[in-house]
């Protein structure tokens, strides 16, 4: 490697001003941003060590006396090599318990997630759907293609970071030096600077519009249950990544059927001679009719199971059941005919019923209060 001080095309006793000065216009020229030159971006790596070393006056001292092997695995009072915000970065998942941010890199944010919920039927909920979703979200600006910058002009590196986003402090501490790294307040971390910002976004290159998307809702859904569509979200400020769009749903009642996980209830009204004498039914279910043979002597309660016509299963692929439970109707409103020969059943039978006698129920009621 070139000697440090010819890299940055200074003077052995440059000052620190200099030396800052001299890196910031050999990074703008040899950023891989700003430059496509394969060999750009390997000069550009040489720049940034030399700097690195240049601007700290201990690691200068020990380059100017011994050379690149001066400040070559001791560059920091513990033998990391990389400086204590390396030690941090390794231990704190980049993070430094004395206040200095990590590292990260630079370019736009990522946009915001967005959420938003849908009503489904319930058929709709077992079968899935293809359902509409309208969203109010930041999209990229058309005029700058998310630059932010005015037709005819290009963001510029930020001389602050020269183009890195962040930028490096050196402090004194009882542990040796301290080498702490901050987001760009000039640009705020996204290494590049709007100039001559795009009219239509302000420089922000995107603005906020309403979306629709029709999107794909699984069978076997329920309330609760939330899609994640990713990319959908909103767009990043200046070209940043879109976020992703969060779909809550939330399943309106049915008027017969309720779910018990991927199982269907549903009871089934019979009448008592239905019960008594047996009945071939015609089932109405979600996929169609069905017949139900009802057996002889059904009691009120009892539970019959349809195979595969419950809710499909999100990650098998199988179906629950329909639950029918029988419920026995009790007639209110028999005729003068129907009570008499209810009576006559009652009585081959040995069953004890009222009597005809008003004044009967009437004690019954007294007797109640």
């Amino acid at each position: 490697m070139a000697d440090y001080y010819e890299l940055l095309g200074v003077r052995r006793d440059a000052s620190p001003d200099e030396i800052k000065q001299a890196y910031r216009r050999m990074a703008r020229q040899l950023h891989p941003d700003t430059n496509p030159d394969p060999e750009a971006a390997d000069r550009f790596k040489e720049v940034a060590q030399a700097y690195e070393v240049l601007c700290d006056p201990d690691k200068r001292q020990r380059y100017d006396r011994f050379g690149p092997e001066g400040v070559q695995g001791g560059a920091d009072p513990f033998g990391f090599g990389g400086g204590v915000g390396d030690i941090f970065d390794a231990f704190f998942a980049g993070g430094s318990p004395f206040g200095g941010g990590g590292r990260r890199a630079s370019g736009p944010p990522r946009g915001p997630d967005l959420e938003v919920v849908v009503d489904l039927s319930f058929t709709e909920a077992v079968f899935g759907v293809r359902h509409p979703v309208d969203v109010r979200a930041a999209v990229t600006c058309d005029t700058c293609s998310g630059s932010g910058a005015a037709p005819g002009t290009e963001p510029i590196p930020c001389v602050e970071c020269a183009g890195l986003g962040q930028v490096q402090r050196v402090r004194q501490s009882f542990l040796g030096q301290m080498v702490s790294t901050s987001v760009c307040p000039r640009c705020a971390g996204l290494g590049r600077v709007v100039t001559d910002p795009c009219t239509d976004c302000r420089g922000e290159g995107r603005r906020v519009e309403e979306r629709s998307y029709t999107i794909d809702i699984p069978a076997g859904v329920d309330t609760g249950s939330t899609l994640r569509l990713t990319g959908r979200g909103g767009a990043g400020p200046r070209g940043g990544a879109n976020g992703d769009l969060y779909v809550h749903v939330r399943v309106l009642p049915h008027e017969r059927f309720t779910r018990d996980g991927i199982d269907l209830r549903c009871d089934l009204p019979v009448t008592f001679a239905q019960a008594v004498l047996g009945a071939h039914l015609e089932f109405e279910t979600l996929d169609g009719k069905e017949d139900l043979v009802l057996p002889r002597g059904t009691q009120s309660g009892r539970e019959f199971h349809l195979r595969g016509r419950g809710v499909p299963h999100l990650e098998r692929r199988q179906r629950g059941d329909l639950i029918v439970r029988v419920v026995v109707a009790v007639p209110t409103d028999l005729n003068a005919e129907q009570e008499q020969r209810l009576r006559e059943y009652a009585a081959l039978r040995g069953e004890e019923v009222a009597p005809t006698d008003a004044g009967f129920l009437s004690k019954i009621r007294s007797a109640f209060r």
